[in-house]
C-alpha cells in the first residue's frame, strides 16, 4: 500500500507546462480578480483586438494615426520643384517603435549630446530590448542618476562619452553602479507650440 504523502501526483514538476511567453499573448500573463458581473464585458473587449495588438495597456488604448507621406523629398540645399503626390501614410508609432513592450520615452536635460543632435527638452525613444554595444547612444543609470551618452566598450574598458567637447568622458571603474536602461533609437523635437 502506498502512503499518500509520498505519491507524485499534483503540484509543480520541473520542466512541466508551457514556456512563459508562448501562449496566446506571446508574453507572460497574470491572473487577476474581477467582478463576475464584468467577465463577459472584459472577454468581449479582448475579442475585439487581435492577440498581436494586445501588448500593453498603452497599445490597447492607442489608435492608429495615419499621416500622409509625400513621395517628394524636401531639399535642405537648393530648392526643387514641388510635387503633390501622396505616396503612402505613416503612423509615428509604427515608424519609431519596433518593440512596443520594451520601448519607453523620456525628456532630455542638458547639452552633453548636442553634437549628436540631442538637445534639451527633446523626447528620446528608447528600446530596452536592443543590445547596448560599442558606439550606441544609450540611457544609463550611473550611481542612481540617469544619463544619455554614447557607449564606449573596447578591450574591457567602458566609458560613457558625451557628444559635446565641453563635457568630460566618464570612465566606468569596478566600483561604479552602472545599469543600462536601453538604446536610444530616435528623438522628437517640437519647433512650435500650439
Amino acid at each position: 500500500m502506498t502512503n499518500s504523502k509520498h505519491t507524485q501526483h499534483g503540484g509543480a514538476r520541473s520542466g512541466a507546462g508551457r514556456p512563459k511567453g508562448s501562449g496566446k499573448y506571446k508574453e507572460p500573463t497574470k491572473a487577476i480578480r474581477v467582478p463576475q458581473s464584468s467577465i463577459e464585458q472584459i472577454q468581449a473587449f479582448l475579442k475585439h483586438y487581435p492577440s498581436s495588438q494586445i501588448r500593453s495597456v498603452s497599445s490597447i488604448n492607442s489608435a492608429k494615426l495615419a499621416i500622409p507621406l509625400y513621395s517628394s523629398k524636401v531639399a535642405a540645399g537648393i530648392p526643387s520643384p514641388a510635387e503633390d503626390h501622396i505616396d503612402d501614410t505613416l503612423d509615428l508609432n509604427d515608424y519609431m517603435v519596433q518593440h512596443p513592450d520594451s520601448t519607453f520615452m523620456l525628456r532630455v536635460e542638458g547639452e552633453s549630446m548636442k553634437n549628436a543632435g540631442i538637445l534639451p527638452n527633446d523626447i528620446l525613444v528608447v528600446d530596452r530590448s536592443l543590445k547596448a554595444v560599442h558606439n550606441k547612444i544609450i540611457i544609463a543609470a550611473l550611481d542612481g542618476e540617469l544619463t544619455v551618452k554614447r557607449l564606449f566598450h573596447r578591450g574591457g574598458l567602458i566609458k560613457l562619452l558625451p557628444d559635446n567637447p565641453n563635457y568630460p568622458e566618464i570612465e566606468i571603474d569596478n566600483e561604479a553602479d552602472l545599469h543600462i536602461w536601453g538604446v536610444v533609437i530616435g528623438s522628437f523635437r517640437r519647433f512650435q507650440t500650439f
